[in-house]
């Protein structure tokens, strides 16, 4: 990636099912390459094909340090992508509630990202942890609230 990049390769470039290499990196969690494409000039606020930041894959697959990245380089905690869904409600919707979750959650909620967006359904972050029975998520949650 590096000698890519040296030799001109556009970090923001697009494949077929528009993800950068930017976008790549940060909803697999690949770090080096990460931090590579943003000294490169990634586009922080850039979307995926879901209309999704990286903060949103990185955030559901419970990528913590990518998170912590993500969230340093000014990515937006709280866009909402195509489905309805936040960084936040990812994390809670479409994992299992586990300590990375929590971990994620804490950072989101240190950046500023806010609990009270609702997903499609009519629902917060709140509610849908204790709906999923996340219950330390929930009460970190309500404990910032």
């Amino acid at each position: 990636m590096a000698a890519l990049i040296g030799r001109g390769g556009n970090v923001n470039a697009r494949d077929a099912i528009q993800d950068s290499a930017f976008l790549y990196a940060g909803a697999e969690g690949f770090n080096e390459v990460l931090r590579l494409t943003l000294a490169a000039g990634a586009d922080v606020s850039s979307t995926n094909r879901y209309g999704g930041t990286a903060l949103i894959p990185a955030s559901e697959h419970g990528h913590v340090e990518t998170v912590q990245i993500l969230i340093a380089a000014g990515v937006p905690v709280n866009h909402v992508n195509n489905l309805g869904w936040t960084a936040m409600q990812e994390a809670i919707l479409l994992n299992n509630g586990g300590p990375h979750q929590l971990e994620v959650v804490r950072l989101l909620l240190d950046a500023g990202a806010d609990p009270d967006i609702r997903d499609p359904e009519g629902r917060t972050a709140h509610q849908n942890a204790e709906r999923l029975g996340f219950a330390e998520i929930a009460a970190l949650i309500r404990s910032r609230g």
